[in-house]
C-alpha cells in the first residue's frame, strides 16, 4: 500500500503541471488584463507598461508561468490587482466553499444512496418508477432555476429561510444551498446506486448469504451494499472537486461569498492571479480526492490489494 501511494503521489506531479500550465495559458490569452484594471476608459501607454511591470505581464508567458510556480511552491499565489495577496482571499473564500460542499456531499450519500438502496431493492415497482422520473426531472432541471425557485418560495413568499445567505455562512444557512448545489449530482447517486444493487443482488455471494440464513439486513448492508459502493465513491471523489469549482450559479443566487464567488469576479475583471491561484488548488484538490477514492476501493472490496 505505501509504494502504492508513493508511485500515485509522483504520478500527481505531471499531472498537476501539466493542468496548471493548462489553465494558466488559457486565462492568459482570455484578454487583456491592464484593460480591465482601466475599467471603461482605456490606459495611457505609460499607466499600461507601469502595470504590466509591477504584475510581471511584460514578460514572455512561459516566464510567466516558471516564475508563478516557483512561487506557488513557497505559497505565494501572487496579488490580486486589488493590491490584495491570493492567499487573503482564499482564507476567505475556501473555508465557505468547504462547508457548503461538506452539506451538498452529505444529501448526496444520505439521500442518493438511501433511495438508491430502496428503488434498487424494489426494482419495477411503483416506488422504483416515482424515483426514477422524480431524479429525471431534476437532472433535466437546470440548477439555475432551481436555485431561484427554492429562493423564492422559501426566502421570500414563505419565509422559511434568508434569501441571501450572511457573511458567516453557518451550516444552518447553508442547508439549502447545499441542497441546490447536490441536486443534479444526488439525482445521478440515486440512479448509479440503484443499478448498482440491482445488479448485485443477482450475484452468488448475495445468494449464498441470502441461503445461509443471515438477516435480510446483514445481507444488504455488509455484503450487497459494501460491493455495491465502489462506482459510487468513484463518481462522489471526483464531484467533490466538481462541486466546489461548480458553485458559481448556487454562490451567485445566494450571495455566498466562496470560491465560486471569487472565480466569477476573477474572471469578470480579468484578474488572471486570482483565477489561476483558485484553480490551481481545485486541481489539488481533484488529485486528492482521486487518490482518496483509489484507496477506499480496498476498504470497500477485500479482494482489491495494491502492490
Amino acid at each position: 500500500m505505501g509504494r502504492y501511494v508513493i508511485r500515485r503521489l509522483l504520478q500527481m506531479i505531471p499531472v498537476f503541471i501539466g493542468a496548471t500550465l493548462l489553465i494558466f495559458l488559457m486565462v492568459n490569452v482570455m484578454g487583456d488584463p491592464i484593460a480591465g484594471l482601466c475599467g471603461d476608459r482605456q490606459c495611457d501607454p505609460a499607466t499600461a507598461a507601469q502595470l504590466k511591470k509591477e504584475f510581471g505581464l511584460d514578460k514572455p508567458v512561459w516566464q510567466q508561468y516558471l516564475t508563478y510556480m516557483g512561487n506557488v511552491f513557497t505559497g505565494d499565489f501572487g496579488t490580486a490587482f486589488n493590491g490584495q495577496p491570493v492567499t487573503e482571499l482564499m482564507a476567505s473564500s475556501f473555508p465557505v466553499t468547504i462547508r457548503l460542499t461538506i452539506v451538498a456531499i452529505f444529501f448526496e450519500i444520505v439521500i442518493g444512496i438511501t433511495l438508491g438502496v430502496v428503488t434498487g431493492l424494489r426494482r419495477g415497482r411503483p416506488v422504483d418508477t416515482g424515483v426514477l422520473l422524480l431524479t429525471l426531472v431534476v437532472i433535466s432541471v437546470p440548477t439555475f432555476v432551481t436555485g431561484l425557485l427554492l429562493q423564492l418560495l422559501l426566502g421570500v413568499e414563505w419565509g422559511w429561510i434568508k434569501p441571501s445567505v450572511s457573511t458567516d455562512a453557518t451550516f444552518g444557512e447553508l442547508i439549502v444551498p447545499g441542497l441546490v448545489l447536490a441536486s443534479v449530482s444526488l439525482a445521478y447517486v440515486t440512479r448509479l446506486t440503484r443499478t448498482s444493487i440491482a445488479e448485485n443482488r443477482r450475484s452468488d455471494y448475495v445468494r449464498t448469504a441470502v441461503a445461509k440464513g443471515l438477516p435480510r439486513r446483514r445481507v444488504v448492508t455488509r455484503h450487497l451494499l459494501r460491493n455495491s459502493l465502489i462506482p459510487v465513491v468513484t463518481f462522489i471523489g471526483t464531484d467533490i472537486g466538481a462541486l466546489m469549482g461548480g458553485a458559481i450559479v448556487t454562490e451567485r443566487i445566494f450571495n455566498i461569498h466562496g470560491v465560486g464567488f471569487q472565480l466569477y469576479q476573477g474572471i469578470l475583471r480579468q484578474n488572471t492571479q486570482t483565477v489561476v491561484g483558485f484553480v490551481t488548488v481545485l486541481v489539488l484538490v481533484f488529485l486528492v480526492a482521486n487518490l482518496l477514492v483509489d484507496l477506499l476501493y480496498a476498504v470497500l472490496d477485500p479482494r482489491i490489494r495494491y502492490a
